[in-house]
């Protein structure tokens, strides 16, 4: 059996799998709190081979063990930080250092985000551009002057008709012993998992977790130079692979040619 149509098919699936991620960091180049993507790959397993003739003579040497291809071993997100964007937004709040917000989705569970472009919903509370609540939740209301967060957390509304602003809540910030581990959910948010641990909570600025910053925008971590680099070495080993089907195909041609 010729197992290199096999092992190269296995190098074509993978590179797929890494212009596909690649693409998609690309796309997202300019998306606010976009965190880059990367495919890590693994060595399939190894076949061993013949074992001694029946006269004792080796039919293959005793190391003779090849490998049967690539396999996607995950994916995971590099969680190092965007360019912070000045946009003067009362409710852009950028997360300055490690930490995630918390929001609750509409089926109940939680998820964590870094998109810092926040809103006040429908009921008057703090949330994400999708509407999805601030955990702990913060009432903001709807005849509000001004808005301030403070590097902290802390959230200090002024009225309309009032001279001065009064504290509304605090801003909790989560942490993960492997945020690489994170399963991306779409919309910048994110779900624990087994490798990522599960959330610590805390205050801005306390146990290792970053501070806030109003009135900024952290935007995507996506290296456009590194990306293109990227692309072209998954390009060229997809046509590695490709060229090796073509000489596997070309040497069983020639096998089934010979003559007696």
């Amino acid at each position: 059996m010729n197992d290199s149509l096999y092992i190269a098919a296995t190098g074509m699936q993978a590179q797929q799998k890494n212009l596909d991620t690649i693409a998609n960091n690309l796309a997202n180049l300019t998306t606010p709190g976009f965190k880059t993507g990367r495919v890590n790959f693994q060595d399939m397993v190894y076949r061993m081979g013949q074992p001694a003739g029946a006269e004792g003579l080796s039919l293959a040497p005793s190391n003779d063990a090849h490998g049967t291809g690539v396999s996607v071993l995950s994916m995971s997100q590099q969680f190092t930080m965007g360019e912070m964007k000045k946009t003067d937004g009362m409710l852009d709040v950028a997360i300055s250092g490690a930490g995630f917000f918390e929001v609750s989705l509409p089926d109940g569970t939680r998820a964590y985000s870094r998109g810092g472009a926040l809103q006040v919903n429908a009921d008057g509370f703090l949330s994400s551009p999708e509407g999805n609540m601030l955990k702990p939740g913060i009432h903001i209301g709807s005849d509000v002057k001004s808005v301030s967060i403070m590097a902290d957390g802390k959230v200090m509304v002024q009225a309309n008709g009032q001279n001065s602003a009064s504290e509304v809540g605090m801003i909790d910030m989560a942490s993960f012993s492997d945020p690489a581990g994170l399963t991306p959910l779409g919309q910048n948010l994110y779900k624990p998992s087994a490798k990522s641990g599960e959330p610590i909570l805390g205050r801005p600025g306390e146990n290792g977790v970053g501070t806030l910053a109003q009135g900024f925008t952290e935007m995507s971590n996506v290296n456009m130079i590194n990306e293109m680099v990227s692309l072209m070495t998954a390009q060229r080993a997809y046509e590695m692979s490709v060229k090796v089907i073509q000489a596997s195909d070309e040497m069983l041609a020639m096998s089934n040619n010979l003559r007696k």
